[in-house]
């Protein structure tokens, strides 16, 4: 995908999210698209940076769009909902479509950053919001590396880049903020593609070249134990597993995946001294997490594991309680008439055509 992709891409989105709004579909087509509630995806939650290079910055909202997201979601009449409670209501008897009950949204943060407890917590107290914490115990260990960071501080650094990969070299100028851009979306799929052993090492190779310490990062990013163990039990706030280092599971052997799944867990409990009973698997997409996982966390004991599959739930997620689909707030689309447009589930319905499950 080039930066010409991008664009026409998030151009594309904010058009439906503006048609939708402006034919008011999201109100009139509830009937046919919203599930009985959906979980959120969030990761960073700070102030508005002004930079110009900024790849990553879809993982992140600012405290002002947060606050106005509750709420929307508090004026709608939806209930927010912790992820247990999120649960019971999909493992509860099915209603008839006359008795259904009210559409809730559980909020999901993953990875484990400082700014959701300094800048969203504060938000989501405000509004007497429960929300899910998901921990990559190897970032609160300072251990497991926040590549995709690595990858964008080493090509903000560098004037240009090469490699060698072993399907053949990769070089780009990045002198201006278009370049880095071009050449962050260029590096980053292609390396996707590759063995996540050859992903981790080309990205540490251009972190040395830029000078770029990939445990600072971590640091700088991350809640520490101490943290940890002052926010788990604290009310309102539940604490789940995403791995020891935030593999993507689809792409290792089954005994490595397996023990990523349960040790995280087992782990955050030695640590933490409480259960963990949900789990969010890393990137989330099918092709990092698929049935072979679903099942591995069904093993573990998780009551729940979710992915990113972008949908609602609905009463057939009972059945497939590890494999919950998840919706983004992205932000690169902070506005009310995409937050509509998401809460009213058309987006999804056509996205997967009609369908409610996507679990294979």
């Amino acid at each position: 995908m080039n930066l010409r992709h991008q664009n026409l891409r998030h151009h594309a989105f904010s058009a439906v999210f503006g048609a939708i709004a402006a034919m008011g579909a999201d109100r009139w087509g509830r009937g046919l698209a919203q599930g009985a509630g959906v979980i959120l995806t969030l990761h960073h939650v700070r102030p508005q940076r002004q930079v110009g290079f900024s790849p990553n910055g879809l993982l992140e909202i600012t405290p002002e769009f947060l606050d106005r997201t509750l709420m929307l979601i508090r004026a709608e009449g939806y209930d927010l909902v912790s992820l247990d409670q999120a649960v019971a209501r999909l493992s509860s008897p099915r209603q008839s479509s006359q008795r259904k009950g009210r559409f809730f949204v559980a909020l999901t943060f993953d990875d484990g950053y400082r700014d959701n407890v300094e800048h969203a917590w504060p938000v989501l107290a405000s509004h007497g919001a429960p929300w899910t914490l998901f921990v990559t115990t190897g970032f609160a260990d300072r251990t497991a590396r926040l590549w995709w960071l690595e990858l964008e501080e080493a090509i903000r650094a560098l004037p240009q880049i090469a490699l060698t990969l072993p399907d053949g070299p990769f070089a780009a100028r990045t002198g201006s903020d278009t370049e880095k851009q071009r050449a962050f979306e260029a590096l980053y799929w292609r390396l996707r593609k590759q063995p996540e052993a050859i992903l981790l090492s080309a990205i540490s190779e251009l972190a040395a070249q830029a000078g770029i310490d990939a445990a600072a990062l971590v640091e700088r990013e991350c809640l520490p134990w101490n943290m940890l163990r002052a926010l788990a039990g604290a009310p309102g706030v539940t604490i789940g597993a995403h791995t020891l280092t935030h593999p993507m599971l689809a792409r290792h052997d089954e005994a490595f995946a397996r023990a990523e799944i349960v040790d995280s867990k087992s782990r955050l409990e030695a640590e933490l001294g409480m259960p963990i009973r949900h789990f969010a698997y890393p990137v989330g997409d099918p092709s990092s997490a698929g049935p072979r996982e679903f099942g591995l966390a069904r093993a573990a004991g998780f009551t729940s594991a979710v992915t990113t599959r972008p949908g609602h739930l609905f009463a057939e997620h009972a059945d497939h309680l590890h494999a919950l689909p998840r919706v983004s707030l992205n932000g690169l689309h902070q506005s009310e008439a995409a937050l509509r447009a998401l809460l009213s589930g058309l987006p999804f319905w056509l996205w997967n055509r009609g369908r409610r499950l996507s679990v294979g």
